[in-house]
């Protein structure tokens, strides 16, 4: 690996929080709060929690497995096969790719707000715009577009400090208002906090985009596997802060799913144009490095995918110089594209979890599976076997609350997955394999 092709691990945890903040703190922190209320602030540690268990095991797999690209495919592949491994990749890659549209949109919807011009008409052509944009970013190549993303990372968080700092302060002077709190716990319960986690997880998703570079980050799998876990680990207290935020500004029963909630947010208290302006601009700088690094991550997958020959040729080709699959960056920014015409942001965002879950229960078992054939790893998670177990039983839990709308097209996604292996297996007249599961 020559040095214009590496990362630094500083580096890396940028990509991690660019792919994180952008979703979950300005585009869907008021659609959490919206389906649970106060309990979303709840939600959102819950989540970050389950979250930094898949993080520590993804960043034991990627010091094993440091130059594959394909992140939780690439290990269901190298442990179980191509079946599983086929399957693994093409929903997560679903996921990634349902992702871009989620975050584009909500640079739409912000920019939308600044500009004064109607949502409703505007948000989708600005998405567009930005998606194929950020898909010539990513065609100059993955270095480059992670240092884009470490300057954008700076800055939001800047920005986000500023607004932390606003809401608590409003707080102050006016007097901490419990029913700001207390308005958003009616009719919500157990079922608001499982709504609001399908939204949060999603939020949390982009923590995945360091396990597909794990190779290019200096210092080696350690590095990578702190990486991630401090990416989750910021990305979780700031989640907290930004929620409590903005119920400190708005009651917790006037928040709806939208785009753009600290806008809202700040539209409704009265804030000084200036602070509104500048995180309005700190909304597009963050979902656009979100978007920049999913964008990343896709690509990356659907290339490691098709090198496994597991998809066509055509999604093989490949830059060394630029480190970029030109045609799978192309193909996600399509499907990104056209994804922004399925509905809402919760029923995007449930849609493309059911991957996200599958995926991750995927990561755990392949951990089982490592340790069991003693493989070393410079990064090792912590409380084995315990902390694999927990996390499958959390993430069975997440995903038996999901929507049944996402719940259905994840059955079906499955079910096509599968038919369309074995048709293609059997068109390849590839051998049968039979294996004997108890003695």
């Amino acid at each position: 690996m020559s040095a214009s092709q590496s990362i630094s691990a500083k580096v890396a945890t940028a990509v991690g929080l660019g792919a994180i903040i952008g979703a979950g703190i300005f585009v869907l922190s008021g659609t959490a709060i919206a389906l649970a209320g106060t309990y979303a602030i709840l939600a959102f540690i819950l989540v970050g929690i389950v979250a930094l268990m898949v993080a520590f095991q993804l960043g034991e797999l990627g010091s094993i497995m440091p130059h594959l690209k394909g992140g939780a495919y690439s290990y269901a592949y190298k442990a179980f096969g191509s079946e599983l491994g086929f399957i693994t990749g093409i929903l997560l890659y679903f996921s990634f790719a349902t992702a871009i549209s989620v975050i584009a949109l909500g640079f739409g919807s912000y920019l939308s707000s600044i500009l004064g011009m109607p949502t409703t008409m505007f948000a989708i052509p600005f998405a567009i715009a930005l998606i194929l944009v950020l898909a010539l970013v990513n065609i100059l190549g993955i270095r480059k577009a992670a240092k884009v993303d470490f300057g954008l990372v700076a800055i939001k968080i800047a920005i986000l400090a500023v607004f932390i700092v606003f809401a608590f302060g409003v707080a102050s002077r006016t007097g901490f208002n419990i029913g700001h709190f207390t308005s958003g716990l009616s009719g919500k319960g157990l079922g608001g906090i499982f709504a609001a986690s399908v939204v949060i997880l999603f939020a949390y998703s982009g923590f995945q985009a360091i396990s597909t570079f794990t190779g290019r980050v200096i210092g080696g799998g350690v590095r990578a596997g702190k990486a991630i876990v401090y990416s989750v680990a910021i990305s979780m207290v700031l989640y907290v802060l930004v929620a409590i935020a903005l119920i400190l500004l708005v009651p917790a029963n006037l928040f709806t799913i939208s785009g753009n909630p600290l806008a809202f947010a700040l539209q409704a208290a009265h804030a000084p144009g200036w602070l509104s302006l500048l995180v309005n601009i700190g909304a597009l700088i963050a979902t656009t490095s979100a978007t920049l690094a999913m964008m990343l991550s896709a690509s990356r997958m659907l290339h490691q995918i098709s090198s496994d020959h597991l998809l066509p040729k055509i999604l093989r080709r490949y830059s060394k110089a630029r480190d970029v699959a030109v045609n799978c960056v192309i193909l996600s920014a399509v499907i990104g594209i056209i994804m922004l015409f399925s509905g809402n942001l919760f029923i995007i965002a449930a849609i493309s979890n059911f991957g996200l879950l599958f995926s991750y229960l995927v990561v755990s078992f392949c951990i089982v599976h490592f340790r069991r054939k003693k493989v070393n790893a410079e990064f090792r998670s912590p409380f084995y076997p315990y902390l694999p177990v927990v996390t499958i039983v959390a993430l069975l839990a997440l995903m038996i609350g999901m929507p049944q709308q996402a719940l259905v097209v994840g059955v079906i996604l499955i079910m096509s997955l599968i038919i369309i292996y074995y048709f293609l297996r059997e068109y390849e007249s590839k051998k049968v394999v039979r294996i004997r599961l108890f003695k």
